[in-house]
């Protein structure tokens, strides 16, 4: 009977109602994934009205390195509509990524709380670091891949012979450009949960330095995929910040385990354990 009344007090508070042990069952789990998804992408649509109206500028940004690309190659390069609706589409994909971008830190926030549910009153700050941390490092890493655009545009360009033009399809540019953008964004602030999953108790200092060479390849191949394979350059330019963004995880996870040992060991004394 009390453990019926305590459910119903969670329910009213809007709270999770969980099992005696603590512990939810796998239907509450598919519940809150809903409700967070369904934030996100709330959240997601009403960024993407707002992106509707930015797109033109968005699509001028992205012709540039195309049109720059035709003044040094000394041929015609341009962006290309193969269909009637091509121009509708790509419009629609701009605003709903400028939607995902402008969303950020609503999505980044229901990923966190979906991961790490139940936190003591202490703990609930590391929300606010995490948030505090992990929304610049994704813009970051989203003007990162748009600063190596432009650079990558050009080497690919380059084989392009004076005597050949080169059409470039609009939505296949497009679909490389966000996968690039977004991508190395989300990229950048997969250390954060590292370090807050750490800084909760789930993940130790030395599990994730134990892992560094699966890191490191992981880095590697995830470069190697967001960028042309021809484009070695551009691979190890995504690869060195993302790589020291790890190792900054390494080092604050190693500080922060330390300093709970400490404080353990101190408690141990105190209490003669």
């Amino acid at each position: 009977m009390a453990s019926t009344t305590a459910s119903g007090r969670e329910k009213r508070q809007g709270r999770r109602p969980k099992e005696p042990e603590g512990r939810m069952s796998l239907g509450q789990h598919l519940i809150e994934l809903r409700n967070r998804l369904f934030k996100a992408v709330l959240a997601v649509l009403v960024g993407a009205v707002g992106g509707w109206f930015l797109t033109p500028f968005v699509l001028d940004s992205l012709r540039a390195p195309v049109s720059e690309l035709a003044k040094v190659g000394g041929h015609t390069a341009e962006l290309n509509f193969p269909m009637i609706t091509g121009a509708f589409d790509l419009k629609l994909q701009i605003a709903i990524t400028i939607g995902v971008v402008i969303a950020s830190p609503v999505w980044l926030y229901q990923i966190w709380a979906f991961i790490v549910p139940a936190l003591v009153r202490r703990e609930k700050q590391y929300v606010w670091g995490f948030l505090g941390t992990a929304i610049p490092l994704f813009f970051a890493g989203c003007y990162f891949g748009w600063y190596v655009l432009p650079h990558i545009v050009g080497i690919l360009g380059s084989f392009v012979s004076s005597q050949d033009t080169s059409i470039v399809d609009a939505k296949a540019y497009y679909d490389f450009t966000i996968k690039l953008i977004v991508a190395v964004g989300i990229a950048f602030v997969l250390p954060v949960f590292l370090v807050l999953l750490n800084f909760v108790g789930v993940l130790t200092a030395a599990a994730i330095i134990k892992s560094w060479r699966v890191a490191i390849l992981c880095i590697l191949v995830f470069c190697a995929i967001v960028t042309p394979s021809a484009d070695v350059i551009s691979m190890f330019l995504l690869a060195v910040p993302m790589t020291v963004l790890y190792v900054a995880a390494c080092v604050i996870t190693w500080f922060h385990d330390r300093r709970v040992a400490k404080r353990q060991a101190k408690l141990d004394a105190e209490y003669g354990l």
